[in-house]
């Protein structure tokens, strides 16, 4: 993508200008999506995109700017650009000695593939996802099933006037199955879409006949599905994807994206006590093939495990390089960006509450009546606050400490931190499951994840 001659020259170019800190980001990537509708293909599209983006620092103000055009002469043009934007210092380089001296890493390759995208022909690909198809098929209520493939190869390379010079791989592979079904009630949709950082092995790994047949399941269990009640109540919330309540409500609070700017409530708790004793929230950027893994963030610093919560108390936030000078609090690797088209903020990876030690059976007992959301869906969060609404994509009536009827159209409402003080039993099977997170620096992929957990009371909002 780039030779490091040229990388050095570009920051030297940007550090006589008067630039305290200067960052090369070049990116490639492979994308390919199929899309078949009852297995009729729909889509079926591959490309190669790449680019590079150049970020100045003049303390603690940021400039930017990308290119798809990765000559020298022209990244060079774009160097001054910015530089002007801030106006120049005439400085020579940051150490004030000749040339660069980028420190090379190589990746370890924690998170390589092991059967790549190359190994098979489309053929092979619609025959695994007709798998998922047949199997959706539950019953003669399903009418449609679409299944999405995503397939993704990027590699990029960061440089810097620290001297960093880092290069990562992130190969990523997500089917998506989404089962339609209908009867004289109305229609309904049942959803299954695992995806991790591995190549064709996925369908290995995640068997295309068992997420299809989930989805077909869900969606026939939904046309039998009551209105769900409506009001306050003790709520038992389903492991995996039931962690997105906390990301989006919880998680975006504690990125130094909000804190630095304190538009957040959890600015300058460090060390208080926000949540029950019963609550260790871990964002984890090493899990091995995670969807939101990899060894680098996208400011070439390596990635960790970052516990944000211990047992309620708060630990730590998530930190970019502009959020560690805003703030003083040491980087956690958390800068990530969708592509080359947009300067890194600190960012969710896989995010997640750990295992506690109830079963699951004990956190129903006692409930006289409230809900078991198994699988959440969308939903709102206002920033800052942490208030929320997310749709309960698949529910339960809970009645005399017993799971019974299915129900349809509940939302949760409530606020992330309040909601985290009244989580009151957490369950030993943490799940995580694959997602993609909008915010300020693109649409990056990332876990969310939890047990089974009990809050002792939140706003149902429902029809019943």
């Amino acid at each position: 993508m780039l030779n490091e001659s040229t990388a050095e020259r570009l920051i030297a170019h940007a550090l006589a200008q008067g630039a305290d800190f200067a960052e090369v980001y070049a990116e490639r990537t492979k994308s390919r999506n199929l899309r078949l509708l009852d297995l009729e293909v729909q889509e079926a599209t591959s490309g190669i995109e790449r680019g590079a983006g150049i970020r100045l620092f003049f303390g603690t103000q940021v400039v930017y700017a990308y290119t798809n055009d990765l000559s020298e002469a022209n990244l060079l043009e774009v160097t001054d650009t910015l530089a002007r934007l801030k106006g120049g210092g005439g400085r020579v380089d940051a150490r004030g000695a000749g040339g660069l001296d980028f420190r090379k890493t190589a990746p370890a390759g924690l998170h390589a593939p092991e059967r790549p995208f190359e190994a098979h022909d489309k053929r092979w690909r619609i025959e695994r996802l007709a798998e998922a198809d047949h199997a959706a098929r539950v019953g003669p209520e399903i009418k449609k099933v679409q299944i999405h493939l995503l397939e993704r190869d990027q590699e990029i390379l960061v440089a810097n006037s620290e001297g960093v010079w880092n290069t990562d791989r992130r190969v990523r592979t997500r089917y998506m199955v989404t089962a339609i079904a209908e009867n004289e009630r109305g229609l309904q949709t049942g959803f299954a879409g695992p995806g991790l950082s591995v190549g064709l092995e996925l369908f290995d790994l995640e068997p295309p006949a068992e997420h299809g047949r989930a989805a077909g399941e869900q969606a026939r269990t939904l046309l039998g599905a009551k209105p769900a009640p409506a009001g306050p109540m003790p709520v038992v919330i389903g492991n995996a994807f039931g962690g997105v309540i906390f990301h989006e409500a919880l998680g975006h609070l504690l990125e130094t994206t909000s804190v630095a700017r304190k538009t957040s409530v959890l600015t300058d708790k460090l060390g208080e006590k926000i949540a029950s004793d019963a609550v260790t929230y871990v964002d984890d950027g090493t899990l091995p093939h995670a969807w939101g893994s990899s060894e680098y963030d996208d400011e070439g610093a390596p990635t960790e495990r970052t516990v944000l919560i211990e047992k309620g108390v708060l630990k730590s936030y998530m930190v970019d390089r502009w959020g560690s000078l805003m703030t003083g609090y040491r980087p956690t690797g958390s800068g990530r960006r969708q592509d080359y088209t947009y300067a890194p903020t600190s960012r969710m990876r896989n995010t997640f509450i750990e295992a506690g030690d109830a079963s699951i059976e004990s956190l129903f007992e006692g409930i006289e009546f409230g809900l078991y959301a198994k699988k959440m869906g969308g939903g709102q969060v206002k920033p800052g606050s942490g208030e929320y609404n997310f749709a309960v994509q698949e529910g339960y009536v809970i009645r005399h400490g017993r799971v019974e009827e299915p129900v349809k159209g509940a939302m949760l409402v409530g606020k992330g931190p309040e909601s985290i003080q009244r989580i009151v039993a957490v369950a030993a099977d943490r799940k995580n499951a694959p997602g993609m997170c909008g915010s300020l620096s693109g649409s990056i992929p990332v876990e969310v994840g939890q047990p089974h957990l009990l809050i002792s009371e939140i706003v149902v909002g429902g029809e019943g």
